[in-house]
């Protein structure tokens, strides 16, 4: 007993001390976008003949300070537009990344002819913007860093790039295996799982997601009607690897990613949501950027908001995460990963309080 109370005194030194340099990191860090400026262009993947829009950062020195921002792709949900995600685009876009943001149309039984997205974009778009980063007529001639490649996504869109990472094959998600390119080295997805059985049955058969050394965001919105909390749960708990963090948006349905709720086209969500839409994008787009950068950049001060102090700094959301160690263990360290339990753990009861008293 005396080593016990011992050693919950030193884990507790040891989270004071780390407790305070939180504190003081996010008092001088600033979440919003890196950039003020952004514009977009359209143009067609080669390939796969999508029309997409490219959204990317415009500073008055683009092209003459040595800029290389990585590419974020996003897959767009079950016949939403890609115009119905300008706003998201645009503010991740803001975070330093080129957005990529296509219309894959094709036929997907027994649904017929839609937009739908599939596995296969992926090495068609990283194809298409090393072509558009060489080619000088191209808006974003030499800023791409065509090595870094996230996926962001939306609903279906999002189970296909969980199905991209995982290196499975879903009929619905994959017209044939493909290997996912090595550049592929983070995901974000919103209001999303992937599960085995697509009819209405239980119990749920989650797909094991091997994320490997690709870190994974899952989000959802609490009032989401069309995928319910308890499957983008399931799925979290499905990722077999950390760093991965769940994100809870408080009030947002399942469309608080799009421009509008209920946007023409999809199916439609009949839950209100009970966050303004403007300040649901904004809250998606921040912590997607934030998440991009701490896991492509590892921009040391974006990855602290996401594992230690967005959760307390943002009213709107609620914050579940694994993370992996920085370096070596060793007994320092070891009193490090102790208080990083204890962090975790009051992280989960403060999320708790935080869910009761919304749903109250």
């Amino acid at each position: 007993m005396l080593k016990l109370k011992t050693l919950s005194v030193v884990a507790g030194g040891l989270l004071v001390v780390l407790s305070m340099n939180k504190i003081a990191t996010a008092a001088t860090f600033n979440p919003s976008p890196i950039f003020t400026e952004v514009t977009s262009y359209t143009t067609k993947i080669s390939t796969t003949n999508d029309v997409a829009d490219i959204y990317f950062p415009n500073p008055s020195n683009l092209k003459t300070d040595n800029y290389s921002f990585p590419i974020a792709l996003l897959l767009q949900g079950a016949n939403v537009d890609k115009s119905d995600y300008s706003n998201y685009a645009s503010t991740v876009a803001r975070y330093g990344f080129v957005v990529v943001v296509p219309n894959n149309e094709r036929v997907l039984p027994p649904l017929g002819k839609g937009l739908f997205s599939q596995t296969e974009q992926i090495n068609a778009v990283l194809a298409q913007m090393r072509t558009e980063n060489s080619n000088s007529n191209s808006p974003v001639a030499g800023i791409v860093n065509t090595q870094k490649l996230g996926l962001l996504g939306h609903s279906f869109g999002g189970s296909v790039g969980l199905s991209a990472i995982a290196d499975v094959c879903l009929p619905r998600f994959c017209s044939s295996p493909t290997s996912l390119p090595t550049e592929v080295v983070a995901g974000v997805f919103y209001a999303t799982a992937l599960i085995s059985n697509t009819s209405n049955t239980f119990p749920v058969k989650y797909v094991p997601i091997n994320n490997s050394r690709i870190p994974v965001a899952l989000l959802k919105g609490t009032q989401d009607g069309i995928v319910p909390s308890f499957l983008t749960d399931g799925t979290y708990d499905n990722i077999k690897n950390p760093p991965k963090t769940l994100i809870s948006l408080i009030g947002a349905n399942h469309y608080g990613i799009t421009n509008t709720n209920n946007p023409p086209g999809p199916s439609p969500e009949i839950n209100t949501p009970t966050i303004p839409q403007d300040i649901a994008i904004e809250t998606l787009a921040r912590w997607s950027g934030l998440f991009l950068r701490a896991s492509i950049l590892n921009d040391k001060d974006a990855f602290n908001y996401i594992y230690f102090t967005g959760d307390a700094a943002d009213p709107n959301v609620t914050v579940i995460s694994e993370r992996v160690p920085e370096s070596t263990p060793t007994v320092a360290l070891f009193g490090i990963g102790i208080a990083g339990v204890i962090t975790t753990q009051l992280r989960k009861v403060i999320n708790k309080s935080k869910r009761h008293n919304s749903i109250v």
